[in-house]
């Protein structure tokens, strides 16, 4: 017997370091393999937890609940509010108590619940041919798209893509649905063509003369910097930021949440939390051009270079809460057609 326990305490000394080193945690992703995966091999070197990722383009929200608890899911990145909002609204994610990620990240920046966290902030910017109109002042506003003066001058992707979504959901927030259709209606007059393709071509229809002025997310300039073919069409604009000197920017994030069912809750969060941190922060930075959400990370060089900007403080919460009126609005004045 007593052989016996000696070899069982040497087998379970021989299994133990192989099962510490097993340690894991498994992300579904919405982000770019070459944007997380830098990160997640740190983040491993740090801890010795392996990152298990599952990446995806849609559908994340359905696998989660046909999952249910079985899940192996405990950690999830995506991007945009709306997406974020749809985790928590269909009970998919878990309040995370952290005092890490409570002061790394930004009131404005995290749910009021604790179920989804920013990483990373983008404005809705707007675009202007340096040729054809150059750079917009101060004194430009989302409002100004809506005039005669932009008339059949404006690209823009879908309406209802979640980005221009969410920027809707924010005119409502801060106008009424009244005005926002209102603006809506003025817009699509102002268009140069049919909404279509992503916000990278609305700025080549910019470089191609098809249009003067785009809608289009911050940190694709920096992607069509990087780009031998794009570059062209990013030296043929400005970026702008509307609304300084009323309710400031657009901003909308990418962030995270942990799986409701999370199997892995302690590396859940040490992941979480490690992306908060300044490593991960100055890497997010440096790859995608976004701004960092924890105070004192620096800007990428490049995203320095287009200056400083009033973001607007709206709660993203509350931006959530109108985007069904939102995609009401953009449907009733056939805004895509």
């Amino acid at each position: 017997m007593k052989k016996m326990l000696t070899l069982s305490a040497l087998a379970w000394a021989t299994l133990a370091p192989s099962a510490m080193a097993a340690e894991e945690v498994n992300v579904y992703s919405y982000r770019q393999p070459f944007l997380v995966e830098p990160m997640f091999n740190e983040f491993t070197k740090e801890t010795g937890i392996k990152v298990n990722v599952k990446f995806a383009k849609k559908g994340l929200a359905e696998k989660l609940a046909q999952e249910g608890e079985y899940s192996p899911a405990d950690v999830i990145l995506t991007v945009d509010i709306s997406r974020l909002s749809e985790l928590t609204d269909k009970g998919l994610v878990q309040s995370v108590d952290s005092d890490v990620l409570e002061k790394n990240i930004p009131a404005q920046y995290q749910d009021e619940n604790n179920e989804w966290f920013a990483l990373t902030t983008r404005t809705r910017s707007v675009y202007s041919s340096r040729e054809r109109v150059g750079k917009l002042g101060d004194d430009f506003t989302y409002d100004d798209l809506a005039k005669p003066e932009f008339k059949g001058k404006i690209c823009t992707r879908s309406g209802k893509h979640p980005y221009n979504v969410s920027l809707v959901s924010s005119m409502i927030a801060h106008q009424g649905e009244a005005a926002t259709k209102k603006w809506l209606e003025g817009v699509k007059a102002n268009l140069a063509r049919k909404p279509q393709g992503n916000d990278r071509a609305q700025v080549k229809a910019i470089k191609e003369g098809l249009c003067d002025v785009s809608l289009g997310n911050s940190y694709y300039l920096g992607k069509m910097y990087n780009d031998k073919e794009q570059k062209a069409w990013a030296d043929a604009v400005y970026i702008n930021f509307p609304d300084q000197k009323t309710t400031g920017t657009h901003v909308n994030i990418s962030g995270m949440a942990m799986a409701k069912y999370s199997p892995n809750k302690d590396n859940a969060l040490k992941l979480m939390e490690f992306l908060s941190g300044d490593k991960a922060q100055s890497m997010y930075a440096e790859v995608n051009y976004e701004y960092p959400v924890k105070n004192g990370v620096k800007r990428s060089a490049l995203v320095a270079s287009w200056g400083e900007f009033k973001a607007d403080t709206i709660s993203l919460d509350e931006i959530a809460d109108h985007h069904s009126s939102a995609i009401k609005l953009l449907d009733e004045v056939k805004f895509d057609l």
